[in-house]
């Protein structure tokens, strides 16, 4: 389902940044607020054990809602559109323009009736001057055309040009012009029965771009996922939730006070200044929080290509020289993270810290480039690499794991807390995921 979902927001790809309907708690000031809450909150007095029955038993109930949510048609639907028009794409310009998917939702006054013929594997169009309708089969084994998706939109007043093709005599690309859509809404119908809603919107600057979007998606079943965001030269902040019927299976929250316009033009470090902040809740309880200060990050990361990479291969400190480079890389990256970025996960309901979550290096594998140096007084180094496939020359890789430190300074990599004990707990999400790829 979340595969899915992911699919969906493809689709209505007008949303250009992440986008949902805004509720007191998702706004960029009550976002800080709460993560600054959070950070000061005290250490549970749980041991970390009991923390992890008390977060299997969240999760698990978190992954009972998932499952239902693989029993609705709808997802699959959307998914056998995306795949009919990949393999016939529509023309929504009047032959000007062949189009995907995601464009459906990016254009407003644009009508037509296209119907999938599974003989001749095409749309066939039927003249509208009311309405855009795609009618299709709801799955893939299916050649009868039970669904359809029938799509109504307001245009705003901003008129964009899209490059549509080239001439083939001057090579000069030709536009197609239409007016962005303020708002966008999508009805799915399989066999006589609504079984899904999209809504979009989209504030607009003067130039085009969009400024506020929102989006939600509605299974009949009680599935809903939304996003949601908003972008300006103070903060900028995005939102996403998955939830049944009202009850919250997931949400991410993000936001930054950097000029994100700034940071995708200018490589200025002081364009960075303003920090980045982040929270994941996962049902009503369990949160991960983060804080991060992106000039400062910015700063160090700039430092790492002072860490020179050994290139002179004829030095007989070569592969040694190569072991200490990347562990020196390595060590920088998880330095820098825990300078610049406070995380932590909690427990809302306790109104406890759980343990803070912090990067250290470690090492992730050995290269055998067997090869044994020779020492020759007369090589102009001194010497020279020769292959031997007895030799003990070895190059470490190290890699960043983040672990979480508990109020006693015992720390456990995440991927350890997260595994031991809760073997029911992966498998179920194994199967969960497995599932979405047949």
């Amino acid at each position: 389902m979340i595969k899915k979902l992911f699919l969906l927001s493809v689709i209505v790809s007008q949303l250009t940044i992440s986008c949902s309907s805004d509720d007191n708690s998702s706004s960029e000031e009550n976002l800080n607020a709460q993560i600054e809450k959070i950070l000061k909150q005290p250490y549970s007095t749980l041991t970390p054990s009991e923390q992890k029955l008390k977060l299997e038993a969240e999760a698990n109930e978190m992954l009972v809602q998932l499952d239902k949510s693989k029993s609705t048609g709808a997802s699959d639907a959307l998914e056998n559109l995306e795949r009919l028009l990949g393999i016939n794409s529509v023309d929504l310009f009047n032959g000007k323009n062949s189009n995907e998917v995601e464009d459906v939702l990016k254009v407003s006054g644009v009508y037509g009736i296209y119907t999938w013929n599974s003989s001749q594997n095409k749309w066939i169009k039927t003249a509208s001057t009311s309405e855009l309708k795609f009618v299709f089969p709801a799955k893939e084994s299916q050649t009868t055309n039970n669904a359809n998706l029938s799509v109504k939109s307001v245009s705003s007043d901003i008129k964009t040009d899209f490059p549509d093709s080239y001439d083939p005599e001057t090579g000069e690309p030709v536009y197609d012009t239409y007016y962005l859509p303020k708002s966008a809404d999508a009805i799915l119908t399989i066999d006589g029965t609504q079984a899904a809603t999209i809504a979009t919107s989209t504030k607009y600057s003067k130039e085009g771009s969009p400024e506020e979007s929102t989006y939600k998606l509605t299974f009949n079943g009680g599935y809903a996922w939304e996003m949601g965001g908003k972008t300006g030269s103070k903060i900028t902040s995005s939102n996403a939730s998955l939830s049944y019927k009202e009850k919250n299976l997931i949400k991410f929250y993000a936001g930054t006070t950097a000029e994100i316009d700034a940071l995708m033009t200018d490589s200025e470090l002081a364009e960075y200044k303003g920090k980045a902040n982040g929270l994941v809740q996962i049902m009503d309880n369990f949160v991960v929080v983060s804080d991060t200060d992106l000039e400062n990050s910015a700063i160090d990361d700039a430092k790492l290509d002072d860490i020179k990479f050994p290139f002179d291969f004829g030095s007989k400190d070569y592969y040694t020289d190569r072991t200490a480079y990347n562990l020196k890389y390595s060590q920088a990256v998880a330095a820098n993270f825990n300078k610049n970025t406070k995380a932590i996960l909690a427990s809302k309901k306790d109104g406890t810290k759980i343990a803070d979550v912090v990067m250290r290096s470690e090492e992730s594998g050995n290269y055998y480039p067997y090869e044994k140096w020779i020492v020759d007084a007369g090589h102009s180094k001194g010497g020279y690499w020769e292959t031997d496939y007895n030799s003990q020359v070895v190059v470490k890789h190290y890699k960043e794991v983040y672990y979480l430190k508990f109020s006693d300074n015992t720390e456990v990599a995440m991927s350890v807390y997260f595994s031991e004990g809760f073997e029911n707990l992966n498998t179920k999400f194994q199967d969960f995921f497995n599932s979405l790829n047949n």
